[in-house]
This record gives structure tokens, sequence and C-alpha cells, in this order.
């Protein structure tokens, strides 16, 4: 009599090395590595707080509607990891960078490619804007060198809160949008206009969960950047607006303290603020250029 295999059969205790004893020796290593993780982790959670089975099902319906508000201009599974904090985390940790460098922090759903290419100090507003202000600094190595040819991508959202992309034709395309390009001694400069906060788009499952929680939906005020240049590791960040109300309750967990700006208002001259940064990249991977 041929004896049959040893099937490992599914129970509470065994949970987590029954499900990953099914997994083919000839799968990928690091899907391997990270599936398992998964199963162990989640089978933990589970564990712990002791899910019920309606609990399991709001949950089930929760991710459904999630899937199901997502289209080519809204991405709800990507606002629900940036407000578990698991987008910032997953930046975080694949950019760590030495003392003194710049920080990364998230990309944002609003970035678009093909945006205008600028001279130096041009004005990237298109629609016009009461808080006008002036957006200047240099882009360096560790050692304060100045980095010719750094490019210099920018955008923000309008005085009401809103990004061009969001509001077709309300805003002219490409608003609060430009790309500079810094000369030999490092230095940008251009005009635009002082940022807002804004909520995050809350109409959705995401939304009503951060409701739930009792979670506002607000980012603080800020300008993205994505500073790049030839043997450097490129930069992805903000500025933020120095006394927003916003700061320490972000709903994206996207403030760190380094990328606070202090806006200064201005009393002679085009616009009635100032803000000037530094931006401080390394060589690329953390090496020297």
């Amino acid at each position: 009599m041929t004896q049959q295999p040893q099937i490992a059969y599914f129970t509470e205790e065994a949970s987590v090395d029954t499900v990953n004893a099914r997994v083919s020796g000839d799968a990928d290593a690091r899907l391997t590595q990270v599936m398992a993780s998964l199963v162990r982790h989640l089978h933990a959670f589970i564990k712990d707080v002791e899910l019920t089975q309606q609990e399991w099902g709001i949950a089930i319906d929760f991710l459904t509607r999630t899937g199901q508000i997502c289209d080519e201009n809204r991405q709800e599974f990507i606002l629900l990891s940036d407000v578990l904090g698991v987008s910032m985390l997953v930046d975080a940790i694949n950019n760590r960078r030495p003392t003194g460098a710049t920080e990364n922090t998230v990309l944002g759903p609003f970035h678009v490619d093909g945006v205008p290419e600028y001279e130096m100090g041009a004005n990237i507003t298109q629609q016009g804007g009461r808080e006008t202000c002036r957006f200047e600094g240099r882009v360096t190595d560790l050692d304060g060198n100045p980095i010719a040819g750094a490019r210099i991508d920018v955008w923000c959202d309008s005085e009401d809160g809103f990004y061009d992309v969001q509001q077709p034709g309300i805003q002219p395309q490409h608003n609060n949008r430009g790309l500079f390009t810094t000369g030999s001694d490092g230095r940008y400069w251009f005009e635009g206009i002082k940022p807002v906060s804004y909520p995050i788009p809350d109409d959705g499952p995401v939304g009503r969960m951060l409701g739930q929680l009792g979670r506002h939906p607000y980012r603080p005020a800020h300008m993205h950047f994505i500073v790049s240049a030839d043997g450097y590791d490129t930069v992805t960040t903000h500025t933020f607006v120095a006394g927003d109300p916003y700061l320490t309750s972000d709903a994206v967990f996207g403030v760190k303290k380094s990328l606070i700006a202090d806006f200064e208002p201005v009393t002679d001259g085009p616009t009635r603020w100032r803000s000037e940064y530094d931006f401080v990249l390394t060589g690329a991977k953390g090496g020297t250029p």
C-alpha cells in the first residue's frame, strides 16, 4: 500500500505555518519572503483583536468600495496607504540619507509630466493670486558646493486649495507648475503664490474612515519640489509653510521638521511673501558623484 503524503490541515494554532507551507519551493525568493511575512503579521493581527465575522465582512465591503471608486483620475488605495502612514514609511525606508541632506516626503497624486520649462525668475502662476510669493534658494552638495544643471520641478495648489488637474476648465492647464534649471551658482528663484492648506478627497470610503476615527482630512500648506541632477539622488519633497495649523496633524504624515520653511512678509517689491530654502543633494545611492 502506497503511503499518502502528510497533509497539513488548517488549525488556529498552526494557521501561519499551514498557509506558508503551501508556497512552492520554485516560487520567486523575494515574493516568498514578502508573502510569508505578510501572512505572519496578518494572522497575528486577526488573533490579537479576535476579529469577528461581522467585522471581517465590513472590512471586505470597505476594500470593495475602495476599489470601485478608483479610476484614471483617482486612486483611493493610494489615499488609504497615505492616511495609514504606509506611503511615508515606504518612502522613508527607500530614501535614507546622511545628516544634512534634504529629506524626502511623499510625491502626492497631483504631479504631472510635460510642464512648461521657464527661465529662472519666471512666474508659474497663470491665474493670478493675492498672496504672491518669491521662492528662492540654492542647490548644493553635502559640502556646500553649488550644483549646476539641477532640474527643479515645482507645483502647488491654488489659493482656493485645488490643483489645476482638479479643476479643468476652471484653472488654466499647468497653473502653478514649472520646471527650472540652475546655473553655475546653483541658485534658483521663481514667482508664485503662497500655498494654502487643503483637504484630501474625503467623499469616499477613506474619508468616511477618517471621520469615524475622529481624524481631519487636511494637509498643511506646502510647495512641491522634485530636485534632480546627474550623479545625485533625486529628492522628491515639499517645503511646508511655517505656522500652518496642520503641521503636526498632516492627514498623510508628510511633514518632517527639516522641511518647514519660513514665509516672510515683504514690504517692498513685487510679491507679498518670500520663502528661502536650500536643497542639499547626495551622490547617487548616497555615494560621491
